[in-house]
């Protein structure tokens, strides 16, 4: 029987950013693994980095370390446990004259939070099998193909839930209400696009077989390119209907969903730049990630102060944080944060250092290191206080869809 929580008694598809945010914050911990476990062999660290660095290393990046493996490990099984269990309600909810409606309204493309949690999941399950599995580097050239296949199929289900939302609203006039358009919720299917696309990525930075990083590149920048498109019209339409008639207030964290989009469209462009270097001589200077990665940070910081005046000024922390009223659309606010605190660290470490403005490990570093550590905190706080509303809260405590 369905436990009696607010998340399964008026499910929405979007309860799927319950997964998602989860396996974002498992990338917030690998980054400490990322970028302070010395992995000279291959790009990203992998078990016997993690356990040479622990054994020779001292105090405090052994403490970091525990810190990292346990929150991936805590972060990966939440991803992957509300990942299950949104699919199962999902195949019930499918079938409710609820599903129906929503078909048939603005919000279908809500279904696309689905493929974007999928995408997550694969990659957070990359990352437990790079930190806990032994000798997984061995084989993981065998590995690369598969990774493509799944994201592959994870991509025809996104572009499948797109066309069918595409083709009836350009096809039948009149069904498309642009006054309920008045946010950024319609980027949802160039999220899950872009999530897509950077883990097709991952070979073209990680692979030493020329074929495999070619397929990646090429099908990454495809699914990227994609992306990047369908974001740049979705938020110009939304954009002025957000002028003409306001921010709907339900669905105000999505004016931050840009800041996601960012953050993995940039580390997509490093992982394709690092294999164009690696595989096919393309070589560039250190201060073009520098460059990418200012500019990112730059636009983030515009929708991120934009994102916040707004829920501000609508008092959405006092309705649908801290009220009574429970929306599935607030795990969307975990997003922008769970982005720039890993935009952060390749700014850090991929920009600065790499460009000489800071020194590795110096003050400056760990001082702009510890915003990074911020923003990954307060969205660890918010994941776990709204996981204590939607799933854990009292029966009485009604979850309404957001539109």
């Amino acid at each position: 029987m369905t436990p009696s929580i607010p998340a399964a008694e008026k499910y929405s598809p979007l309860y799927f950013l319950a997964s998602l945010g989860a396996g974002g914050l498992s990338v917030t911990f690998f980054m400490y693994l990322m970028f302070w476990v010395p992995h000279p062999d291959q790009s990203v660290p992998v078990f016997e980095d993690i356990t040479a660095a622990f054994a020779s290393g001292g105090p405090l990046l052994q403490a970091a370390i525990v810190v990292a493996v346990l929150g991936i490990a805590v972060m990966a099984f939440l991803n992957l446990k509300l990942l299950v269990w949104n699919l199962r309600r999902f195949a019930e909810y499918s079938k409710t004259e609820a599903w129906t409606k929503l078909k048939n309204s603005n919000g279908e493309t809500q279904v696309l939070a689905m493929p974007l949690a999928l995408a997550m999941s694969v990659n957070a399950m990359f990352i437990l099998g790079l930190v806990f599995v032994p000798g997984l580097w061995s084989v993981v050239e065998y590995l690369f193909p598969a990774a493509l296949v799944a994201f592959a199929a994870i991509g025809w289900l996104a572009f499948r839930f797109i066309g069918d939302f595409l083709g009836r609203v350009l096809s039948d006039g009149g069904v498309f209400d642009v006054t309920a358009n008045n946010s950024f919720a319609q980027l949802l299917p160039a999220f899950a696009l872009a999530m897509v696309a950077v883990g097709m990525a991952a070979p073209a930075a990680m692979s030493t077989n020329p074929l495999t990083v070619g397929i990646a590149l090429v099908m990454s920048i495809a699914v990227g390119s994609v992306a990047a498109l369908y974001a740049l019209v979705a938020a110009i339409v939304a954009f002025n209907s957000m002028l003409h008639h306001g921010t709907a207030r339900e669905s105000a964290p999505t004016l931050m969903v840009v800041v996601p989009i960012l953050t993995i469209l940039g580390i997509m462009t490093m992982r394709q730049n690092h294999g164009l270097h690696t595989t096919f001589e393309a070589h560039g200077a250190d201060v073009q990630n520098l460059l990418l990665t200012t500019t990112i940070l730059a636009i983030q910081l515009v929708f991120l102060g934009l994102g916040l005046l707004v829920l501000k000024r609508q008092k959405y922390a006092d309705t649908y944080l801290r009220g009574d009223t429970l929306s599935p659309g607030s795990y969307a606010l975990v997003c922008p944060g769970v982005a720039l605190s890993v935009m952060l660290h390749f700014w850090i470490n991929k920009g600065l250092v790499d460009a000489g403005l800071i020194a590795k490990f110096g003050v400056a570093y760990w001082g702009l290191t510890a915003v990074a550590i911020a923003f990954q905190v307060a969205m660890l706080a918010l994941v776990f206080s709204l996981n204590r509303r939607h799933f854990r809260a009292p029966a009485g405590a009604a979850a309404v869809p957001a539109e």
